[in-house]
């Protein structure tokens, strides 16, 4: 069983790594971010809720957010394991998320990983990133561009930058990280789950080190 917590600065590649550690090991990618646009472009409740937040570049509400977890982690397909994605980013996230694996699949601690990049490569990342709103999948025009220009590989979708990628936009979601979510990374090193990988690299190369990491 595979029970990944992929942490790393919005921007820092982890969402690319994710969908393939998730590929390779046959488990569910669980990104909040996705849940959570998901939710915004269908108006629910929850995007209702998330979207101010989002769009000011603020974390959403913990309770929120564990709630989403908490019902994402009990459905049939997690039950060999998972990557978590974007969550836990907050001290007491991860304590409830400890909580919630201490019920659900036994004692054996989860692999934890911090992907380590600079926060000017992020902002120079960002500004050449592209997503697909059909079926999420996440592009960059120069590392990992699509085989047409602005069409997803995937769904033929039309690619585009989201409104949140903007310069402004990615250093306060840089400030919010380093004030709320740098403090897990501490939380798990104290517990000796931390593994931190350079993130810095091809795809290819940035995957191998994460594959690597024992656990």
């Amino acid at each position: 069983m595979v029970r990944l917590i992929l942490l790393g600065a919005p921007g820092s590649g982890k969402g690319t790594q994710a969908k393939m550690v998730a590929g390779k090991r046959g488990i569910p990618h669980i990104s909040t971010g996705d849940i959570l646009r998901e939710a915004v472009r269908n108006g629910s409740e929850l995007g209702r809720k998330a979207e101010p937040i989002m769009k000011a570049g603020a974390l959403v509400p913990d309770e929120l957010m564990i709630g989403i977890i908490r019902e994402r982690l009990r459905q049939p397909d997690a039950a060999r394991g998972f990557v978590l994605d974007g969550f836990p980013r907050t001290v007491v996230q991860a304590e409830k998320l400890d909580a919630l694996l201490e019920e659900g699949n036994g004692k054996e601690p989860p692999r934890v990983v911090h992907l380590l990049v600079p926060d000017e490569v992020i902002v120079q990342r960002i500004a050449a990133r592209r997503s697909c709103p059909a079926c999420g999948a996440i592009y960059h025009l120069e590392h990992a561009p699509p085989r047409v220009a602005d069409v997803c590989d995937q769904c033929q979708g039309k690619l585009v930058a989201r409104a949140d990628d903007t310069e402004a936009a990615v250093r306060k979601r840089l400030e919010a990280y380093h004030r709320q979510t740098m403090p897990v990374v501490g939380y798990y090193r104290a517990k000796s789950w931390l593994r931190e990988v350079d993130g810095l690299g091809s795809v290819d190369e940035v995957f191998e080190r994460i594959d690597g990491v024992p656990g």
